[in-house]
């Protein structure tokens, strides 16, 4: 099969315009046009759904796009396994990360990034809700919680240490626990699955927090939102010291149970399809967040 038309098919499903996808690899628009039409015949399937006004992708072309890429890639690896050059940094690379963190620590770091590598194009999915890598055809994605799918291949970000956080308001009205059975009597704030998180202190005290068992009346499925519930007063929430670390230095929140934190492996973690190849563009983005995040931690405890 036709690797440049496969090319070509790659870039005009994410410009949607294959003119666009056809100017970038040096095709008039006509040529383009043949071209794909050549590939849609061999995969006896229309890849692109093509009208007057737009082109979109077929149920089809959805589908066969995870493979295109993984063909692009394959040879590309190939090329610099026999030394016959240095993959390209370029095209576009689809990357899932929590809203929450990217919009402190990567959104700020995108314009120098553009500015390092011309050739790539960022398509991020920025959400609390995770979303399948393989199903929705991403590069790659921050996960921040324990890695147990075999299927994912990844790289670790920075430790995710989780504390408990209220309010300075909120503690003095309704009191400071001193034991992790007390927190039963507090407004615990839920996130999303409300399963209990089980705590452990650094001398090996165990206990849990557990919405369920509280008087908290408020589950959240935003990370942001429940920060800002919980400086509002609302109650006692888990957070990562990443999103906290800030707000706990200007006394603006307070540690709970200060010597305890979730004892749940978490991490922030770049994941990537175990089936994929780790190309140019991915390789050089994972390098550019250790660089900028990875190695220094802002919210490292001194």
């Amino acid at each position: 099969m036709d690797t440049e038309s496969i090319r070509l098919f790659v870039l005009a499903a994410e410009k949607l315009n294959i003119s666009a996808a056809g100017r970038a690899l040096g095709l008039a628009p006509a040529a383009a046009s043949a071209r794909l039409a050549k590939l849609e015949t061999t995969l006896g399937a229309d890849l692109l759904l093509r009208s007057t006004r737009k082109v979109a992708l077929s149920m089809e072309g959805a589908e066969f796009l995870p493979y295109a890429r993984e063909m692009l890639a394959q040879e590309s690896a190939a090329f610099a396994a026999l030394g016959l050059g240095r993959p390209i940094a370029s095209g576009t690379l689809r990357f899932a990360a929590s809203s929450t963190f990217a919009q402190l620590y990567i959104a700020p770091l995108l314009p120098e990034f553009l500015a390092l590598h011309p050739g790539i194009t960022l398509d991020l999915r920025l959400s609390d809700t995770q979303f399948d890598l393989i199903e929705g055809s991403f590069d790659l994605a921050l996960r921040n919680a324990a890695l147990d799918d075999s299927s994912l291949k990844c790289r670790k970000l920075a430790d995710d240490r989780r504390v408990l956080c209220a309010s300075p308001a909120y503690l003095e009205q309704n009191g400071v626990p001193r034991h992790p059975d007390e927190l039963g009597g507090h407004q615990l704030i839920g996130f999303r699955d409300l399963l209990p998180r089980a705590l452990i202190s650094d001398d090996g005290q165990s206990g849990r927090f557990d919405p369920r068992l509280s008087g908290g009346r408020l589950v959240l499925d935003d990370g942001l939102s429940q920060k800002i519930a919980t400086l509002a007063g609302a109650g006692i929430s888990v957070n990562s010291l990443w999103s906290v670390h800030r707000e706990l230095a200007e006394g603006k929140l307070v540690r709970v149970l200060p010597d305890y934190w979730v004892d749940d492996q978490s991490a922030l973690w770049l994941v990537y399809p175990k089936s994929n190849v780790l190309t140019a563009k991915v390789r050089i983005f994972i390098d550019f967040l250790m660089d900028r995040i990875g190695n220094a931690p802002a919210w490292r405890a001194p």
